[in-house]
């Protein structure tokens, strides 16, 4: 199938051949579909914490962390292009006439340019306008203008934001100064992260591209925030590796050529971060979007669940590791494995029959923990909290739509049924009893993957995502799904986001 050339190419990207060849045939064959069983919801698969475990619980995570290494891991690789989507469309199609036709057409890009003083990057806006092209915001903006208004926010002579990471673009406005996405996350960090030692460790994924621009807001911001909050940041940065993308192939399955007659491999998605994840020297990691942050007048309830979760983390894994050093003491009896299976019925809803080893108990155990807030389901697109049934066992994984068969009525209504979202808000435990560091490869589902459909050079293809991060890629871990404010839940996926109340 491969030419020793094709070897070659993949060598250099540290790719394995196997791998190539196995994703091939899930091309040709096809992912399974998730069996659903049901919806997690409240009382069945998604704990509500009540007001006064919530206490409890931040109290004892204030206590217990600070004997921790935490880690706040920041997907932040992805570019903001799709973002300003509306945008571009705009400046490549509007006729210039301000009309309702026009308005109703473009209404994103209408919104932009009517609300644009709303922005917290409109100062920085309003500066270039003057300089490069001499227009004047005040009173207001001539229609003639408004196309280089929009190409001001998206091109490299003025914001360049339409080629910029989300994490670099003025998310919020304040008194006397605005703040990037990114500045948010450190601000986050260091209000429920921050060790013993008054060290906040962020770690943000990245393309190789940004990285020089992160740091060098880094250079300008950080101390700054260091001052503010009296800590010191200890600010890590890894990119998607290449030995994690994916082979691309032609609709009939046979690998993808370029015009030098190379093969295509592409980005295989967030789950390929598993492998950065894997990396991450750390006793408890925190992992939540880069888009996903709110201003400070919002942000306590944030801080307040995530402790809690994590104060939830810290009390489960200690009941999970008295539990592996009463079996390595060799006590091998009816009691504690009634025990153990009472444990995992209460706490990862996993029903274990009475027959069970301590041993395979043991193998149970010895597992990464997550615990993965959700938010009720007001229609965002994406996943959510389910029940499936897969290696004769039922299990809570979050599944996205892509993983359903729309075929089947009943997956679909149940799918449907969904009372909970997923806004990606995990706290994780990835080291053993012993203080091992589990690899994290170990735990991932490859037939959770799922094939999408692209273009390359006009010319179709189809493309191949690994697991998702917190889909697939944490099929095997032992999870819990607890019930978080919709507050703690303001992505920003288009521009028109950073309009709602939430972010203004």
């Amino acid at each position: 199938m491969f030419t020793g050339k094709d070897i070659e190419q993949m060598n250099v990207s540290g790719i394995n051949p196997n791998i190539a060849e196995k994703q091939l045939e899930y091309f040709k064959k096809g992912f399974p579909f998730i069996k659903l069983v049901r919806p997690a919801i409240p009382g069945d698969g998604v704990k509500v914490l009540s007001k006064d475990e919530i206490t409890r619980l931040i109290e004892l995570y204030d206590k217990e962390s600070v004997h921790e290494k935490v880690v706040k891991f920041v997907p932040a690789s992805g570019a903001a292009t799709r973002m300003f989507k509306d945008l571009y469309s705009f400046v490549e199609e509007w006729d210039g006439a301000d009309n309702d036709e026009n308005r109703k057409k473009f209404s994103s890009a209408f919104t932009v340019i009517d609300k644009i003083k709303q922005f917290a990057f409109f100062e920085d806006l309003k500066s270039i306008l003057k300089k490069e092209n001499n227009i004047d915001f005040d009173p207001g903006i001539n229609k003639k203008y408004f196309k280089q208004l929009i190409q001001a926010i998206l091109n490299n002579n003025g914001l360049n934001y339409g080629n910029l990471p989300k994490a670099l673009i003025k998310f919020h406005s304040y008194n006397n100064e605005t703040r990037t996405s990114l500045e948010e996350h450190l601000v986050e960090g260091a209000l429920y992260s921050a060790g013993f030692n008054k060290k906040v460790n962020i770690h943000f994924t990245l393309t190789p591209e940004h990285l020089q621009l992160f740091k060098d807001l880094l250079t300008k911001v950080l101390a700054k925030y260091e001052d503010r909050f009296n800590v010191k940041y200890n600010i890590t940065y890894s990119i998607q590796k290449p030995s994690t993308d994916t082979i691309a192939v032609n609709p009939d399955n046979t690998p993808f050529r370029l015009n030098d007659r190379k093969l295509l491999f592409r980005p295989g998605g967030h789950g390929a971060l598993i492998e950065n994840l894997n990396e991450i020297e750390a006793s408890v990691i925190f992992i939540k979007n880069i888009d996903n942050v709110v201003p400070d007048r919002l942000k306590n309830e944030t801080v307040k669940f995530k402790k809690a979760i994590g104060g939830l983390l810290l009390e489960l894994r200690k009941s999970v590791f008295l539990f592996l050093q009463r079996i390595e003491k060799n006590e091998n009896t009816p009691a504690l494995k009634d025990e153990i299976i009472d444990f995992y019925k209460t706490n990862f809803h996993i029903v274990f029959p009475n027959e069970i080893s301590i041993g395979k108990l043991a193998e149970f155990l010895n597992r990464p923990i997550r615990i993965c807030g959700m938010v009720k389901n007001e229609g965002e697109p994406g996943g959510g909290p389910y029940w499936i049934f897969a290696n004769n066992n039922t299990s809570l994984q979050i599944i996205e739509s892509s993983q359903v068969n729309y075929s089947s009525e009943e997956q679909v209504n149940i799918f449907r049924k969904a009372s909970h979202f997923n806004p990606v808000d995990l706290v994780c435990s990835v080291t053993g009893f012993k203080g091992n560091k589990f690899d994290l490869t170990c735990f991932v589902d490859p037939e959770t993957g799922f094939i999408s459909k692209k273009s390359k050079d006009g010319r179709d293809l189809k493309a191949l995502e690994l697991p998702g991060l917190w889909n697939g890629a944490m099929s095997d871990w032992n999870t819990m799904f607890v019930d978080v404010p919709l507050v703690t839940f303001n992505p920003v996926k288009t521009i028109n986001d950073l309009l709602r109340k939430e972010h203004q």
